[in-house]
């Protein structure tokens, strides 16, 4: 039998011995010529275990041999024979892909004709060969993660330790990642792939699942899926207004564990031996309930023992907004240029009050610039926007006062505690004397931040700052929510709270603009638009671009199916136009 690249026996970790441990009793084998995913929620102790693994720290107790060497005692061999490419984007914004790949060839020692040869052969395996000019600062998502990885393979590694590659990358990157790396895997490499994105588990030959510090499940990915055969279906031919309030009710009943909002239907994992689950469940009219095949998402919430209900405290405090019929948010030609560069060219699009709307798009499509333009941060090259009815270009600063903005990346201060981030943030928008003091007490409540309050917002765990930035951007109960990315990385129970959240404030006439990269979250959409080099080339509700993408030879797309198809039929028609 062959053996491991990675042997992990009796491990205990923590950073504070009066604390409680972050990694406890771990044992577990990592073999070479596959890749193996670590996968768990925000917090669990992955990365803490990739750096055990990497010999980057030293365990407390129990023992971590890497490629045959001991981690304690023998880290400059291990260090020597593996890849790392951390969490955070770990190379230098400010130096060219080029300028990179050389200081990472420098610090392995790899020099003259074989650095030659080894540049040529990353670049060619990465696509980079185009962008060696380019700096890092520069590049889309997915090209960033391509180069970090890159790095990492400068001198061929026995073990490629990925932490958490597919964040903030669109769906195409994504598989182009995954590709390379199966690719890795098959000459022999061991792999590990640590992520929060449960569906990626599925795509791994053997799961490691963590939570809170433990090791709850190692084994194939169907293996764990099993569990709840029989037990996952789709609630279909559900009004479009309807599936939210049903799934809220739904989520209540006590034989559900778990239900998200799949496009036109709900999904829902039920209870272990319910019996009748049809005679259980208050379905609406014309509704049916269909058995589906289970995935790994499904069995992990069940190993927690469900979900977090479908009742959103937020949304209670909220009053009903009315609906007049006409548009909150409107773009009309929008279009940005900086310099010869056109980000965003002629995008339009309205949307009702109490409507989530959906910008999709691969990295760099202009997703972002569209956003920024619509809340007042950027002004347009052309066009117009408007916000309840506020022209952004005349009274930008009155239009901001109706919407919140949750921006892509943690835009908050990091050296401000929780509750003087919320004391600026509603004090930006307004809120004074004892007004604001209810509105923080309210935020502290409703995000269980009571307890983090003294806490600097850069030290807080990834989705507790998730929640804080969507506290800040909801203190003065606006009509308008602008989410951009607002669950990037965060794990799916955090991702479903959000999302209850999100639901409940729909309910109550709250207008959101979204964008994403998880299409299973694009599914919440009432409608989407697909951007790409600009340009908005699709329109139309989850269900609708599915169906301009059915073929003989994907009878039954998926959302991420969808905008892959979209993506390449406008290139291949912007190449005919060009032949």
């Amino acid at each position: 039998m062959t053996s491991s690249s990675i042997s992990i026996a009796g491990l205990n970790h923590f950073f504070d011995p009066s604390e409680t441990l972050v990694l406890r009793d771990i044992n577990a084998e990592i073999y070479p010529g596959r890749i193996t995913g670590l996968v768990g929620p925000d917090g669990a102790g992955k990365t803490t275990l990739i750096r055990l693994m990497s010999s980057l720290l030293v365990p407390c107790e129990g023992n971590i041999n890497t490629c045959g060497y001991n981690s304690r005692t023998e880290t400059i061999s291990i260090r020597e024979r593996i890849g790392y490419m951390p969490q955070r984007f770990g190379l230098y914004e400010d130096l060219t892909v080029l300028e990179n790949l050389t200081l990472y060839a420098e610090l392995r020692s790899v020099f003259g004709p074989e650095r030659e040869d080894t540049f040529e052969r990353l670049l060619t395996f990465t696509d980079l060969k185009k962008f060696t000019g380019r700096l890092a600062g520069r590049l889309s998502g997915g090209m960033k993660q391509k180069l970090g990885l890159a790095c990492a393979l400068i001198r061929k590694p026995q073990v490629l330790l990925l932490d958490e590659p597919s964040v903030g990358v669109d769906p195409i990157s994504r598989r182009e990642l995954w590709h390379m790396v199966r690719e890795l895997a098959d000459e022999q490499m061991a792999v590990v792939w640590s992520t929060a994105y449960l569906d990626e588990a599925e795509q791994c030959e053997e799961v490691m699942l963590l939570n809170e510090g433990r090791l709850l499940f190692t084994g194939l990915p169907g293996e764990m899926t099993r569990r709840v055969d029989g037990r996952v279906f789709q609630v279909r031919g559900i009004q479009a207004e309807e599936k939210r309030p049903v799934l809220t009710r739904l989520l209540d009943s006590p034989c559900v564990l778990d239900g998200i909002v799949q496009g036109a239907a709900l999904r829902l994992l039920v209870r272990k031996d319910v019996g009748n689950v049809t005679g259980q469940l208050e379905l609406p009219d014309g509704a049916e309930l269909q058995a589906v095949m289970p995935n790994f998402e499904d069995a992990f919430m069940d190993m927690l023992g469900g979900g977090p209900g479908g009742r959103s405290v937020l949304a209670e405090q909220y009053d009903e907004r009315v609906d007049d019929g006409q548009p909150i948010v409107e773009a009309q030609g929008l279009t940005k240029r900086f310099k010869d560069f056109v980000a965003v060219h002629d995008n339009s699009f309205s949307i009702r009050r109490g409507e989530i709307f959906g910008l999709l798009g691969p990295n760099g499509a202009g997703k972002s610039t569209t956003f920024k333009m619509m809340c007042g941060l950027l002004r347009p090259t052309e066009g117009m926007g408007k916000v309840a009815g506020i022209n952004l270009r005349h009274a930008a600063s009155k239009a901001r006062n109706r919407l919140g903005y949750m921006a892509q990346k943690f835009s908050l201060y990091s050296g401000l505690s929780v509750y003087e981030n919320l004391r600026f943030f509603s004090g930006v928008y307004g809120l004074r004397g004892k007004e604001q003091q209810q509105a923080i007490e309210r935020m502290l409540e409703v995000f269980e931040l009571y307890s983090y309050q003294s806490a600097e917002a850069g030290t807080l765990p990834l989705g507790f700052r998730q929640r804080l930035s969507l506290a800040c951007a909801m203190m003065h109960k606006p009509d308008v929510l602008f989410l951009d990315e607002p669950t990037s990385g965060v794990d799916p129970v955090t991702r479903r709270e959000f999302w209850n959240h999100i639901n409940g404030l729909v309910q109550k006439g709250v207008t959101v603009l979204v964008t994403t990269h998880f299409m299973d979250e694009a599914e919440y959409c009432d409608r989407i638009g697909l951007i790409y080099r600009s340009e908005k080339i699709a329109e139309g509700t989850p269900e609708d671009l599915k169906r301009l993408t059915t073929s003989g030879e994907c009878p039954d797309p998926t959302l991420e199916d969808a905008f892959i198809m979209l993506v390449h039929s406008h290139d291949k028609k912007a190449y005919d136009r060009e032949e």
